[in-house]
């Protein structure tokens, strides 16, 4: 899922995202393990997405209390 795409959920919707794509990733890492799957990329790929959506989850929770001090 694309960053602009991330950026428009709410924090719940993300964190819903981001157990999926942790349940996803030990998946494949287990399928790995087990040998039935060749594509190590795909772990790249999965870790690189848990920290987009932690990445924004942290920035909107820093923008949440940025608001909070200001007013």
């Amino acid at each position: 899922m694309e960053v602009i795409e991330l950026r428009k959920k709410s924090s719940s919707e993300l964190k819903k995202e981001l157990e999926a794509s942790c349940k996803a990733f030990l998946s494949h890492r287990m399928q790995l393990s087990m040998q039935q799957s060749n594509n190590t990329a795909k772990l790249k790929e999965l870790k690189r997405s848990i920290a987009r959506v932690r990445t924004i989850l942290r920035e909107q929770s820093s923008n949440n209390e940025n608001k909070k001090k200001v007013t």
